[in-house]
């Protein structure tokens, strides 16, 4: 029986990293680079090391769990299975640590291959954004604000936006690594006191094994601000993701219909209505990006823990760094596999394009009045009152505007040529996509 979805329906490579089975693995392995560091001191024996070493294969996922069914404390838990199969030298292991010692090192362990994951994926999504916009930089289409037609763009514009917006992401992601790729090895809170005098040396060669940086300044644990930061770079892909969805399942509004989520030959859209073409994966990208701006706030309240720190942050952190990052991860999946497949309706383009009668080049025949001597505010009101004027009486722009005498019938075909009225909308394209 599935509790989460996230375990099955929503599932992808990122589980395998928050799994148990990989959370004990990492877990080990900052045990035994401590055992090593250990061993380099002359603190425990090289075959203490080694029995410590070998353990990590032997231990079983079931052990920990029926040991912490008994004492109540999983990391304990760990180190007390991991003692059973080191033999004599497993009361050299966890010497001189606390818990959290070994659980926030891992942690950034476990950062490090999800940071590496959502890199790629990324990297690859930005390859096929910057295919679309390329394909598409001259397919002219309306533009709109606040939910009105405005003036021409080109769906190039909209695929480079996205492709702009995700390239920070990534970059945003790759600079966030120098403040969470940290571990500690500080003890109870935070003062090296049962490393002894060779404290500070311990710490660095454990970090240096891992391939981390040690936290300056810890309490008993690294200090959460870290982890909300990157929870939060993730959470914006996930936003940029609802945006592009959002815009998805706009524009496949049925009086819009300019482009649509494929609809696979033996899909059904309604239970009741056979009709249906509903954008149903879009609209489960922008559900679950309410989940992951929900699961955010929570990391924004476990920076504040009291003291050296208590234990609030601890059970909600078994479900936010790895819904946060599954979610997420599983978004922009399923937002690849849209776009890879989307469908474009250019007749439904050129339909909205003309659906105004015209009144969509208001703002070119604005500037093209000023040109003529005309007054850049005199000449907006001129253009306003006609435009009502046409608007009120179903009429196209053209005729109003040709009424004013100012255009000859060559300027005024120019003048609602809606596909010559995108700017630099083509050169924004290739330039934004450039590497």
């Amino acid at each position: 029986m599935t509790i989460s979805p996230f375990e099955e329906r929503y599932r992808t490579k990122m589980n395998n990293i928050f799994e148990d089975k990989n959370k004990y693995a990492k877990w080990m392995d900052v045990e035994i680079a401590l055992a090593k560091a250990h061993f380099e001191l002359g603190n425990i024996e090289k075959k203490d090391y080694e029995n410590i070493k070998k353990a990590k294969e032997k231990v079983k996922i079931e052990r920990i769990i029926e040991i912490e069914n008994d004492i109540h404390h999983d990391l304990m838990a760990m180190v007390k299975a991991m003692s059973e199969q080191a033999g004599e030298s497993g009361g050299k292991i966890h010497l001189g640590a606390t818990s959290y010692d070994i659980e926030d090192t891992a942690t950034a362990l476990i950062f490090k291959e999800a940071i590496e994951l959502m890199e790629k994926d990324l990297s690859e999504f930005l390859e096929l954004l910057k295919k679309m916009a390329l394909a598409h930089k001259k397919t002219v289409c309306i533009g709109r604000t606040h939910g009105q037609h405005a003036t021409p763009t080109t769906y190039g514009m909209k695929f480079a936006l996205y492709y702009s917006e995700t390239k920070r992401n990534l970059e945003r992601l790759k600079e966030v690594k120098k403040r969470i790729l940290v571990g500690k090895m500080s003890g109870a809170v935070g003062t090296k006191a049962t490393f002894g005098e060779h404290a500070e040396q311990i710490e660095k060669k454990v970090m240096k094994e891992l391939g981390l940086e040690a936290a300056q300044v810890t309490t008993q644990v690294i200090q959460r601000d870290r982890h909300a930061e990157v929870l939060s770079i993730i959470s914006l892909t996930a936003c940029t993701l609802e945006k592009i969805a959002k815009e998805i399942r706009n524009l496949q509004r049925t009086e819009i219909l300019e482009v649509g989520e494929p609809f696979g030959k033996k899909q059904v859209g309604s239970s009741t209505m056979p009709h249906k073409r509903n954008p149903h994966k879009s609209e489960r990208v922008c559900s679950l990006a309410r989940v992951v701006r929900a699961n955010l706030s929570v990391a924004f309240e476990n920076i504040a823990l009291e003291h050296e720190r208590d234990l609030t942050n601890s059970a909600n952190e078994r479900i936010i760094f790895s819904q946060i990052f599954i979610a997420t991860n599983y978004m922009l999946k399923q937002m690849h596999m849209i776009l890879e497949t989307l469908e474009f309706y250019p007749e439904n383009m050129k339909k909205n394009l003309e659906k105004t009668l015209g009144l969509i080049m208001a703002e070119r025949v604005m500037i093209a009045l000023s040109k003529k001597g005309v007054g850049r505010q005199e000449a907006h009101e001129i253009v306003r009152e006609i435009a009502q004027k046409a608007f009120k009486e179903g009429k196209h722009l053209k005729e109003e505007v040709k009424k004013l005498g100012k255009f000859t019938s060559k300027e005024l075909e120019e003048l609602f040529d809606y596909s010559s009225y995108i700017g630099d909308a083509e050169r924004i394209v290739e330039n934004a996509v450039k590497k």
